[in-house]
């Protein structure tokens, strides 16, 4: 499995419901280009982690509306988007138009990632944006379906990068990490949405030795 043929195998998935970033355009916020952009932006940076140890993957549960959705990267909004590029030595341009759209949860994990220097990649068990039928600007959890074909993908992907770590970011995650990956012995930490950014900041600041 190569950072490329990886890519291919996202953009073959295809549910209802669902907005495949690595294929689909939003008519209302992408540039015309966003799909290709989102693509290349996800090859350079799994090219950039295959030439380093992989610290930790951590793993969410799917895209938002607000973020990964818009930037095709795990916990990744439009304003941390270079961010995420700078940690890979990579310069990035945004696939989208209009003003820049921040999302809580990426900045509550942000706030934690810019006090680690080890490398660490994002990704979720979907790795789609799932949304209700009809308003592709909400958010939705994803089904058993869409959960057995992202734990494919996400199974490909642990065996490229072998990271030293898991991490799994919220219950659906760490459900996922323990049936998959339960050889890590993953760390599960509170998701920071809903009230959860306090536990899930000091869970991983306790992990990381962070003051």
């Amino acid at each position: 499995m190569t950072p490329a043929s990886f890519v291919k195998s996202l953009q073959q998935i295809e549910f209802d419901h669902a907005f495949n970033p690595y294929v689909d355009r939003c008519p209302v916020y992408d540039l015309a280009d966003a799909p290709k952009r989102r693509s290349r932006i996800l090859r350079s940076v799994l090219e950039a982690a295959l030439e380093r140890p992989v610290d930790a993957l951590w793993i969410g549960r799917d895209f938002g509306y607000r973020g990964g959705r818009r930037t095709g990267l795990a916990f990744t909004d439009d304003d941390h988007l270079p961010e995420h590029g700078r940690r890979w030595g990579l310069a990035v341009q945004c696939p989208t138009r209009g003003g820049m759209a921040g999302e809580p949860s990426a900045r509550a994990i942000w706030n934690v990632l810019s006090r680690i220097d080890a490398p660490t990649f994002l990704w979720n068990v979907f790795p789609l944006h799932p949304h209700d039928p009809g308003d592709p600007f909400s958010n939705r959890k994803h089904n058993a379906r869409e959960r057995a074909a992202g734990e494919e993908i996400l199974a490909l992907l642990v065996r490229m990068l072998e990271p030293s770590t898991i991490v799994a970011v919220g219950k659906d995650a760490a459900l996922s990490a323990n049936r998959l990956f339960g050889r890590y012995d993953p760390l599960a930490v509170r998701h920071p949405s809903y009230g959860g950014q306090k536990v899930f900041t000091g869970q991983m600041s306790r992990w990381y030795g962070l003051g």
